[in-house]
């Protein structure tokens, strides 16, 4: 049997001190703490009160690529699954409270349902990045002990080579699901998504279906007996080789849930467009948050601007998500991708991005398009966004150039969080806001993660000193909002400069010809650490310090390599700028001034 995810971490320590002295830290006479006036947190909770204020309201609609719509559920339909797909775990599949429960797929409305379906079994559902390869599947697999599965058709070929590798390595396998819904026939389907299924234990439909023949209608659901029990473990998406296995707890869950519908100006009933990934910190935690609010869900398989276009024109999309990649989508999208409202009207749709700080001039495209940028910033370990550039009336009057500017930054702490500052890593002090000193961002809170799966000692170093070291640069303005220069790892140092490759790739954005831009490092005989024709140099030459202008460009035509969140490799540009080879030394010598060498990737018309 596999083994149950346990919070053995100092953080699920205290708390569990502090529970067991909270009747005596209550110091008012009279008071008690009971049923009747506390219940553990959990976003299982907004499924069975939205199932009862919305149960004809639609919880999740899909397209098949056509003209049609796929799949259409209300929320009294989505709940009655739900309690089918816990009722089938706990029983034909035997899952135990704290058993891990795999996702392996994309934005298919299954996954929705594996939300909820697997925490009313008591289980932690682990969402796995869908663009992993067999080997990094097959390591994450045996990490967290996966007692079951769920694997989109789609992916099917990567999953059963992952089983394999499994297998050899003497681990038990899994029990596989196979998810069978929502093939986009009319578009290009992956490879996996035709090969012919073998070793499947169960069908995800089938499964459901013959639970609905037993007494899952009447299954009582396994409440977290505790809020701080794990509901989820997410695997970091860094570039190592063994990523991170992150935990989240029903409370942490529940609190960064509402808090990304505060931040987002949800209001009631949205319909939300899934073109984050669902793996991705569960969604950034809106596939709870939607749910909390009585919202429907559209689900795309693959986001593509036409994609985008559509579900707003088709459902009324009023929210939505993603890196800044997804922005570019919108803005460079062709006049055959657009598609207005009946009557030529342009709904205004609410999109959070992240991951990267999106250039000002991509900002300012999305607003002239009509789409209201909000920009976040977070760590898988802050369950998602965990801060916010919270918008202030007076910067209304402001010049759209400003206006970006401002909104580019990634502003203060959300109200899930108890604090987000800018520290001297080395004296824990706070920086000065100065819009100068550079610090390392500190965050603390609720919405903070629980821990490292089966990793106490990565736990302590990331939670030490009481804050959680994020790892990226940043100085804090003179209002106080915090702005990301780079990660710690990202910065160039030439010359006894830091260069921000974050401000480089701003200016190289603000060319009308570049569409995508991304800076790393080349090396230089005579400075050291430098980067990556000549249009592009006097552009940047012309709005940086010379000793922040790039050295070196590199023009293509394909995509940058991204993460599946829509984050540039930085890594993978990294290896190749080295592959370049060093920047002669009579060269870099011959301009003292501008000791910066930058290897810079744009997908460009130039």
């Amino acid at each position: 049997m596999a083994a149950s995810l346990e919070l053995q971490t100092p953080v699920a320590a205290a708390a569990a001190l502090l529970l067991s002295t909270a009747s005596s830290t209550i110091s008012m006479e009279g008071t008690v703490l009971c049923s009747a006036n506390h219940a553990p947190l959990t976003p299982i909770s907004f499924l069975e009160r939205t199932a009862l204020v919305y149960p004809d309201r639609l919880a999740i609609v899909a397209s098949d690529g056509s003209a049609g719509v796929a799949v259409s559920r209300t929320w009294r339909d989505t709940r009655a699954r739900c309690l089918r797909l816990a009722a089938a775990l706990t029983g034909r599949l035997g899952v135990q409270r704290h058993d891990v429960v795999a996702v392996f797929a994309q934005n298919i409305p299954a996954v929705c349902e594996l939300h909820f379906g697997v925490p009313m079994a008591g289980a932690v559902i682990c969402t796995l990045n869908s663009r992993l390869d067999a080997a990094m599947a097959a390591v994450l697999l045996r990490h967290s002990e996966a007692k079951v599965v769920f694997v989109d058709r789609a992916l099917l070929g990567v999953a059963q080579k992952a089983l394999v590798l499994v297998a050899e390595a003497g681990a038990r396998r899994p029990v596989l699901v196979l998810i069978s819904e929502l093939l986009d026939e009319n578009e290009r389907s992956p490879p996996d998504a035709k090969i012919k299924v073998t070793r499947v234990d169960y069908e995800y439909e089938h499964l459901l279906s013959a639970a609905a023949a037993g007494s899952s209608p009447d299954f009582a659901i396994r409440w977290p007996a505790d809020e701080n029990e794990p509901i989820a473990l997410n695997y970091t998406s860094g570039t190592t080789s063994r990523p991170k296995g992150v935990i989240y707890s029903h409370r942490g869950a529940y609190l960064s849930s509402l808090a990304a519908v505060i931040v987002n100006a949800m209001a009631e009933t949205p319909v939300y467009l899934w073109t984050v990934p669902m793996f991705h910190c569960n969604g950034w935690c809106q596939v709870w948050g939607v749910a909390a609010q009585g919202g429907t869900n559209v689900c795309v398989r693959r986001v593509t601007a036409a994609a985008i276009f559509d579900s707003v024109a088709r459902h009324g999309v009023t929210h939505m998500g993603g890196a800044p990649t997804v922005l570019s989508m919108i803005v460079n999208a062709t006049a055959d991708e657009r598609r207005r409202q009946p009557g030529g009207r342009r709904r205004r749709v609410t999109v959070m991005t992240g991951g990267a700080p999106p250039p000002p001039q991509v900002l300012f495209r999305m607003e002239e398009q009509g789409f209201l940028v909000i920009h976040s910033y977070g760590l898988t370990e802050t369950y998602g966004p965990a801060t916010v550039c919270t918008w202030k009336p007076e910067w209304d009057a402001l010049t759209a150039e400003e206006r970006a500017r401002i909104k580019s930054r990634q502003g203060l702490h959300h109200v899930g969080l108890e604090a987000a500052d800018v520290k001297d890593p080395a004296t824990m002090r706070s920086v000065p806001a100065d819009g100068r000193t550079v610090g390392e961002v500190m965050l603390r809170g609720n919405t903070v993660m629980s821990g490292y799966y089966k990793d106490g000692g990565a736990t302590a170093e990331a939670l030490a000193g009481g804050w959680l070291r994020s790892g990226d640069l940043a100085v804090r303005e003179e209002d106080g909002y915090i702005k990301i220069l780079d990660r710690s790892k990202d910065i160039i140092i030439s010359g006894g400069e830091n260069i921000s490759t974050v401000e480089v790739e701003a200016a190289l954005f603000g060319h009308p010809a570049v569409e995508e831009a991304a800076v790393v490092g080349r090396p230089d005989e005579y400075w050291g650490e430098r980067r990556a024709q000549e249009e592009l140099m006097a552009f940047c030459r012309a709005r940086l310090p010379r000793y922040m202008a790039p050295r070196t460009v590199v023009v293509v035509e394909e995509e940058l390599p991204k993460t599946a969140t829509g984050k540039v490799q930085k890594v993978a540009l990294r290896e190749r700028a080295k592959a370049m080879g060093s920047l002669p030394a009579a060269a870099s010598s011959s301009s003292r001034r501008a000791p910066t060498g930058t290897a810079g990737s744009g997908r460009s018309k130039l």
